[in-house]
Parts: C-alpha cells; sequence; structure tokens
C-alpha cells in the first residue's frame, strides 16, 4: 500500500508590487532591473513606451516578421497576375503584350498589405503566447485594478535571484505601495 500524501501547499509564481502612477512603475521595473532581477513583468491600464527598456526585454521580431509577410504576399500577387495573364487565361486586349506589368501593380499593392497584416496578426498572437485564459497572476488579490488606475511589477520565483524575504523588501524599498504573494 503506498503512503503518497498529496502535497496541498501552493507553489509560489512571484511577488507583486502595487504602485500608483506609471512614472513610479518605470522607475520601479528599472531599479529591479538595475539590481540583477531578469524574470519580471509590468502590467498597466495604459501603454507605457519606456516600460519595455525599463524591464530589459530584447526588441520584438514582430516589425521583421511583418516585411517579410509583406514581401511574400506582394511577390505572390504580382506571381498570380502574372501567371493569370500569360498562362491561365491569355487575353490580347487592344493588341497590348500578356506580360503588362503596369496593370499588375494594385493587386501587388493590396497583396502587400494583407500579407503584412496577417503576419502582423498571427506574429503577434504567437509572439505574446496568446490566446493565455488562465495566469497566475490573476490570483493575486486587488490585480483587477490593473485594467483600471494601478500599476503593477511581478517579480518571478524562477529568476536566479529571487529570494522571497529579500525580494519584499527590495519591492517595498522601490515605493510598492503593497507587496502581495502570487500562487500558481
Amino acid at each position: 500500500m503506498s503512503s503518497h500524501v498529496a502535497s496541498s501547499e501552493p507553489k509560489l509564481h512571484g511577488l507583486i508590487g502595487e504602485f500608483t502612477s506609471a512614472d513610479a512603475l518605470v522607475k520601479a521595473a528599472e531599479a529591479a532591473h538595475h539590481e540583477g532581477y531578469k524574470a519580471m513583468d509590468a502590467y498597466s491600464p495604459v501603454p507605457i513606451e519606456e516600460l519595455h527598456h525599463a524591464l530589459g526585454l530584447p526588441n520584438t521580431k514582430l516589425p521583421a516578421l511583418v516585411l517579410l509577410g509583406g514581401i511574400i504576399g506582394g511577390l505572390s500577387g504580382f506571381a498570380l497576375e502574372n501567371w493569370v495573364s500569360i498562362s491561365a487565361y491569355p487575353l490580347n486586349i487592344g493588341g497590348k503584350p500578356l506580360y503588362s506589368w503596369p496593370a499588375f501593380i494594385p493587386v501587388t499593392y493590396e497583396c502587400t498589405i494583407l500579407g503584412a497584416a496577417l503576419t502582423c496578426v498571427f506574429g503577434m498572437f504567437i509572439l505574446n503566447g496568446l490566446p493565455q485564459p488562465y495566469h497566475p497572476i490573476f490570483n493575486a488579490k486587488r490585480f483587477a485594478m490593473a485594467s483600471r488606475d494601478r500599476f503593477f511589477l511581478c517579480i518571478e520565483a524562477a529568476d536566479k535571484k529571487f529570494d522571497l524575504q529579500h525580494t519584499r523588501t527590495f519591492l517595498e524599498g522601490i515605493g510598492a505601495r503593497e507587496v502581495m504573494t502570487v500562487e500558481d
């Protein structure tokens, strides 16, 4: 007979600090990055452009993917027009040549826009790991305020530098209004 006992103790995801302004959040993120924390994320009700750099996040690959999607879309549209006009359904209208590239420009332009837009939407979803209907951060009390008027910085327990007491003291020292534990 096995005496396996399941642990009912929840696993710690990290600590989250609540801040009252965007400037306070950016300064806190810069301080945390400077302190050596790498596994952290920030939550805000409004976009904050400098927050990306304050967290020390790498630049996204999305612009390069969108450019590539646009180029592929444009070349595909041009190739489709070329194939239709020359091979699939050739029509000699007014003695013009079958390969009349100026007529292909509108379709090429529209396919470029379509390819870039679709790459942008699907690339954003894939690179952001969406959809993500559940995240441990949703368990934090007061986190619902992140969509209203509060700003949060979460330092994850997976960070090499994370120590429960030291990280709590650090977040309190950089101006967190309240520091809460986040459980998985």
